[in-house]
């Protein structure tokens, strides 16, 4: 098993929320999940579309954990309409996957929400009016509020990730950064965890976080050289 993916193994322990996502351009993207989240948000629903590795999953589950924080009742799949509560939110990763029932059920959900005070939020891969799904189902998800999510540039990512750890509380040095970007995954996903489970090393070990301390993680608790 590569190094890196050992790495990334170690550091899956966090839980995705908005303090540990690396907003970049998401800013005004992170701003609305979160006014949804605590019910805030004047719009039967959200959707977030973009490419693979921007961290649209990541949003959403941090969007969950926060409604769940605020009280909210959380439902993450599309459910029949006798399920739904006042004030639900109901969560659909993949929207742009869903098979023919599934999209005739989330049509119908949709409308009840509404009515109930209940919001919906979806992700996909693509805008509303390209989605493969029904006529009536892409119209009503092109009512609630759009947003892409974009993912950051590569020459963006070392600012952003000296701006996460300054937010976590420790120092991240250019040639860890470097390290990092040359040895790891490069979607701010991974990195963000690879970053957190090495504040969490150095914590335990009293050390700074610094390529020394990763590559003797690397070679003397894995096992491995590098």
């Amino acid at each position: 098993m590569p190094a890196e993916q050992l790495i990334l193994d170690l550091a899956r322990a966090e839980a995705p929320t908005f303090a540990n996502f690396v907003a970049g351009a998401n800013g005004e993207a992170v701003a609305a999940l979160s006014s949804l989240a605590n019910g805030t948000l004047m719009h039967p629903g959200l959707l977030v579309w973009g490419g693979p590795g921007g961290g649209k999953s990541h949003l959403l589950h941090a969007a969950m954990a926060a409604a769940r924080g605020h009280g909210r009742s959380v439902v993450e799949r599309v459910i029949d309409v006798e399920g739904v509560r006042p004030g639900m939110l109901v969560v659909v990763d993949d929207v742009h996957g869903l098979a023919p029932n599934a999209q005739a059920a989330l049509f119908t959900l949709v409308n009840v929400l509404a009515s109930v005070g209940g919001q919906w939020l979806a992700a996909s891969h693509v805008p509303p009016m390209a989605l493969p799904l029904r006529d009536d189902l892409r119209t009503r998800l092109a009512l609630g509020l759009v947003l892409e999510i974009q993912p950051l540039a590569d020459a963006d990512k070392p600012a952003a990730l000296a701006a996460y750890a300054r937010e976590r509380g420790f120092h991240l040095s250019d040639d860890v950064i470097v390290y990092l970007l040359a040895h790891g995954r490069r979607d701010m996903t991974s990195l963000v965890a690879t970053l957190a489970a090495l504040d969490r090393r150095s914590l335990a070990m009293k050390r700074n976080v610094t390529v020394p301390l990763l590559r003797d993680w690397l070679q003397r608790d894995l096992g491995l050289s590098r």
